[in-house]
Parts: C-alpha cells; sequence; structure tokens
C-alpha cells in the first residue's frame, strides 16, 4: 500500500503553514505489520530531512537515537519500520514559526484521521509534542469521542494511562528535529515513553 494513495491534502486552505514543505510519507508498506505509529508535530523545513530520507536526515537521525536511548539495537528508520513502527506527523506542512495555528492542526486533522485508519493492527501511539496531542486529540473529536488527552503540561500527564480505541497512547516530547537533546531531562523522559510504547506494542527491543 503506498500512504500517498490514500492520505491527500487537495485544497491547502491553510494559509499559515508553510504549503511548499507538504509532506505525506511516500512509502509502499503493508499496513498488517505495523503494531506502533508514532506522530511528531509538522513537516521539517527541508524535505531532506523528512523521517524517510537518508540516514543523515534530521528527523531520521534523531528519531533512531531517541529509539536506542530507549533500548533498541537499531540504527536506521527502515530497521524500525520493519519491526512493525510507522512514523508521521500531524501536520503535513511546515511552519513558518515556532506556534502552529489550531485552524491548521484541526484542518490536518482529517488527513491525520485517514492515515490513523490505515493501519488496523496498531496497538499504541506515541504523540511526540503539543501539536501531535492537539491532532490527535482533534481526530477523536471528529470521531464523537472525547479528548484522549487532558489538557495539562506534558510533564504532568505523560505518566497517566490513555486509550483511544482501546489501543494505549503515549502523551511525550517532540523527538525530530533541532531540539532533541537540548533539554536532558526530556531526552530521558522521550527514552522512558519510548520504551513503554514498545512494550504495550508487544515489539521486542
Amino acid at each position: 500500500m503506498h500512504i500517498t494513495d490514500f492520505v491527500q491534502c487537495i485544497d491547502f486552505p491553510c494559509e499559515e503553514a508553510r504549503q511548499e514543505g507538504y509532506l505525506v510519507p511516500e512509502i509502499d508498506i503493508d499496513p498488517a505489520n505495523i503494531k506502533l505509529m508514532l506522530i511528531s508535530e509538522t513537516a521539517p523545513g527541508e524535505a531532506s530531512d523528512y523521517y524517510y530520507g537518508s540516514c543523515e536526515a534530521l528527523f531520521a537521525r534523531t528519531t533512531v537515537q531517541a529509539f536506542q536511548e530507549a533500548g533498541a539495537r537499531l540504527s536506521t528508520i527502515q530497521e524500525l519500520l520493519e519491526l512493525g513502527i510507522y512514523f508521521t506527523t500531524a501536520v503535513k506542512c511546515g511552519k513558518y514559526a515556532y506556534a502552529v495555528a489550531g485552524s491548521t492542526i484541526t484542518h490536518c486533522a482529517a488527513l491525520l484521521d485517514r492515515e490513523i485508519g490505515l493501519f488496523p493492527n496498531v496497538r499504541a501511539y506515541l504523540l511526540m509534542g503539543d501539536v501531535a496531542i492537539k491532532g490527535f486529540n482533534a481526530v477523536a473529536r471528529r470521531n464523537g469521542e472525547g479528548r484522549v488527552i487532558p489538557a495539562g503540561s506534558t510533564y504532568k500527564i505523560r505518566g497517566g494511562e490513555f486509550s483511544y480505541r482501546g489501543r494505549r497512547v503515549f502523551p511525550s516530547y517532540l523527538q525530530a528535529g533541532p531540539s532533541y537533546g537540548i533539554e536532558k531531562s526530556k531526552q530521558r523522559m522521550i527514552a522512558e515513553d519510548i520504551a513503554k510504547a514498545l512494550e504495550a506494542a508487544g515489539i521486542k527491543k
């Protein structure tokens, strides 16, 4: 299955989003093999830094490091994908500034909802950063359900037990991009959250 055959933005209504940076995973995978879905915030500033680029791509490099610190003995995104871990963003376009408009997150939730629906065997979701958390909550609201992750700082809520349609949901901090590793305490918490998600998904490290 090609993800881009099912997940497409047609109208691009979000003027405050960096639409030239629009990215959806251009990969061909068997959706039945995916057990864990990691959702980060927005597409990177450069397409070459996306998850499925080279090993030197920024998103790929920091994400692999985060999984290694969680105990995974792997060195590439492809190896993680083969384990059953899928990587995407809540917002498919890039951003001009630090913040992302709520209207953009809500609009992109339609795409994220469609993307989530492609993977029937997912056992857990990792929500990396505030935009991913808001996007996932917007998906739940689109489906007539209450918010999955409560309001509050990630530090206070990340230890709670949350679920969506019987699957565990783990809120955490952003692991993709240049900010990863700046705060060592967040880096440690990211590793802890990834380890818990891997266990919930039944993926051996």
